[in-house]
């Protein structure tokens, strides 16, 4: 039997795509906001796919921050544009 994939929705374009192909980003249980690169740790996630056009859709539509239930600072989005590039 073949082993399922998980699928995980883009928080900027919405579709669903397999969870090793995106980037998830998480709510710290401090109220801090990182990137999560192993996928483990605890927080509140949200992913996003590894594609700038991606990143700027949810950073106008407020995706992420719809996603973490939390208001998400610039710097973020800075870090999250560099990791992608």
């Amino acid at each position: 039997m073949a082993k399922k994939i998980p699928l995980r929705q883009c928080t900027g374009c919405r579709e669903q795509k397999p969870k090793n192909e995106l980037i998830r980003v998480i709510k710290t249980p401090d109220n801090g906001i990182c990137l999560d690169r192993t996928g483990r740790m605890n927080g509140r996630g949200a992913y996003i796919c590894l594609s700038k056009e991606c990143l700027d859709k949810a950073i106008k539509s407020k995706g992420l921050e719809r996603a973490l239930k939390c208001d998400i600072p610039d710097e973020v989005y800075k870090t999250l544009s560099k990791e992608l590039i």
